[in-house]
């Protein structure tokens, strides 16, 4: 998978064998082989490679199917839990498992909010 994406990956963004080669600093020869599947590169190959075709080393390795790497990440869990298909180590979680979830974390929200207005000092 990783040559099939690899190659995949270089045409959409335009670039020959020898530009990808020159900037990742490697023969012609080598890339051509990290395409054919011949050769693997290495971890870091690969995080340079990823920079190169703008892509995650994820999409190029098929551990994700979305070869555009997200703009920005976002750590907001309650706009994280509305994304339709998220799963637990690999089970998939339905709607009502993210319903419960949710409304779990907004009552733990609210009962620290709680906490902390008890906590403080009066004036």
């Amino acid at each position: 998978m990783f040559a099939k994406r690899l190659k995949q990956m270089r045409k959409k963004r335009k670039l020959t064998m020898q530009e990808v080669a020159d900037s990742l600093g490697v023969a012609k020869s080598t890339y051509a082989g990290y395409e054919s599947g011949y050769r693997q590169p290495t971890i870091e190959s690969i995080q340079t490679i990823s920079r190169i075709l703008r892509t995650s080393a994820d999409y190029l390795l098929g551990l994700t199917d979305y070869p555009e790497p997200p703009a920005e990440l976002n750590h907001n869990a309650k706009e994280y839990l509305n994304v339709e298909q998220l799963h637990w180590d690999g089970v998939p979680l339905e709607k009502s498992d993210l319903d419960l979830i949710r409304s779990l974390l907004e009552r733990m929200i609210r009962d620290r909010a709680l906490a902390n207005k008890d906590d403080s000092p009066s004036n």
